[in-house]
This record gives C-alpha cells, structure tokens and sequence, in this order.
C-alpha cells in the first residue's frame, strides 16, 4: 500500500492541500492536521483530491468537519480533482452535491478568490 503523502502550498491568497495515496481511518488524523494548518494560515483552503487513491467515511467526516468550521468562520473550503473511482463515498453520501466542487485546482483557485469576503 502506497504511503500517504500530503503538502500544503500557498497559492493567489489560498492554501492548497494536495493529497498523494489513500484517506482512510489511518490517514484521516494527517488529513486534520494538515487541514488545520491550512485554516491556520488562509481562509480560503481547496482540497487537491486528484492524487487520492481512496478516500472512506472517516476521511470523509474530517473533510465535512473542516469544510463547516471553515464557512462558518466566513471562508471557504473547496474540492479539485475528486475522481468518483476513489472518492466515491462523496457521490455515495451525497456531500458530492453540497460541497463545492471543481474540476481543477486552478478553477477552485478562481472560484475562491471570487467568494464573498475574499
């Protein structure tokens, strides 16, 4: 099984969270951190899923987690790359139709900066 592997980048204003490998019960404490150190630097957070290999419930719940802390503080966190092969369980639970979700991460770039309170 391929290690999980994560990086955060500031990017125009953003911080982009890059995932490489699967989000799973074991991983799912990293992904916290790493969301949360990119809440801590950028209120505006996109989640680069185009390299994850699998993602589960509980990976999912940190996701959800982040996203409502995140706009209730009045920023955003967006999803690039979601590719339904290895996240279906956004489709699956239906976050796939409430969280907000782009093609790339130069679209969720864009749509970042256009959001109120950017």
């Amino acid at each position: 099984m391929p290690e999980l592997r994560l990086s955060n980048q500031a990017r125009e204003g953003c911080v982009v969270v890059a995932v490489h490998g699967e989000l799973d019960v074991v991983t799912s404490g990293r992904l916290d951190d790493s969301l949360s150190d990119a809440r801590a630097r950028s209120d505006r957070v996109i989640l680069d899923l185009s390299g994850a290999d699998f993602l589960d419930t509980t990976a999912l719940a940190v996701i959800v987690s982040h996203w409502r802390r995140q706009t209730e503080a009045g920023g955003a966190l967006l999803l690039a790359g979601a590719r339904y092969a290895y996240t279906k369980a956004l489709w699956i639970t239906g976050l796939a139709d409430r969280l907000p979700m782009y093609d790339d991460v130069d679209t969720a770039v864009t749509a970042a900066l256009a959001a109120p309170g950017a």
